[in-house]
């Protein structure tokens, strides 16, 4: 190697060496700060397109799983009343036994009649009270509402119970419950009202079980995209940290290497002298 006080080939080297592992150390550091092998395009622009074109795909996951829920929400208010209705036609129908009974005098039988009439009045109560987030499935004239199922745009529609003109059949034939043969003929109209009931409750329990499916499934899907962008992009933290000590006592070497070569020059000028 030339001796020379103009150039210090060896303080050059040191000094590369050094910008080397300053730029590996704020690589280093720009991981550990965000956890991210790829935090921007910076990093990786190919890499960093395809992670954004994943989270995006998340967000619309997370969407449909919103709507799924709502979805939920609506079907899981309308059991309830229809649950509840279920229950006050039990009572409705014991209560017209007892009105059509033979043997009742008139005060007796009015007040059975009364009872039906407040039993009645509570499944159109139930009815009324059965609303999610301005919906409600249970009252006349509702009508079927879609919820999005996947990010394919597939749906799920849940139906309509809506008490129909029948039950005011029943509420007109209550009030007019005057023996045992109109309290028989009151009664003789629970049976269709029930069936149906039972029908559509059927109806609605299988559609909630494929919202849960569904929403099962597009928990699933979001999980694996999940681990599947983590791979893409995150930083091994463990890996990171064991480099970073490394790359410092490579710049501590760097630094003593560089503070040898300088003093080159001060051992050419003492030759001078």
């Amino acid at each position: 190697m030339t001796n020379s006080v103009n150039t210090n080939p060896g303080a050059l080297t040191a000094l590369a060496s050094m910008r080397g592992i300053n730029t590996r150390l704020d690589t280093n550091a720009k991981m550990l700060q965000t956890g991210y092998r790829i935090a921007d395009a910076y990093d990786d622009a190919s890499v960093f397109a395809i992670a954004q074109g994943v989270r995006s795909n998340i967000k619309a996951h997370a969407s449909v799983q919103s709507s799924l829920n709502q979805g939920l929400g609506l079907v899981d208010v309308t059991l309830a009343a229809m649950r509840d209705i279920s229950n006050l036609i039990g009572e409705m129908r014991s209560t017209l036994m007892k009105a059509s009974d033979g043997s009742l005098s008139t005060p007796q039988r009015d007040i059975y009649k009364n009872d039906a009439l407040a039993i009645h009045n509570r499944i159109l109560l139930a009815t009324n009270a059965a609303d999610y987030n301005g919906k409600n499935q249970t009252i006349v004239g509702a009508t079927n509402v879609t919820f999005v199922a996947d990010v394919s745009g597939n749906t799920i529609t849940v139906g309509t119970y809506g008490i129909n003109p029948a039950w005011n059949n029943l509420g007109t034939a209550i009030n007019a419950i005057t023996d045992a043969a109109t309290g028989t003929a009151a009664y003789n109209l629970i049976n269709p009202l029930e069936q149906s009931l039972n029908a559509t409750t059927a109806v609605f329990a299988a559609t909630r079980r494929q919202i849960v499916q569904q929403i099962s499934f597009n928990e699933d899907l979001i999980e694996a995209t999940k681990k599947g962008l983590g791979a893409l992009v995150d930083a091994d933290v463990a890996q990171v940290m064991a480099t970073q000590q490394s790359l410092l006592a490579q710049r501590e070497l760097a630094t003593n290497s560089l503070s040898i070569a300088n003093s080159r020059p001060q051992t050419l000028l003492t030759l001078i002298r």
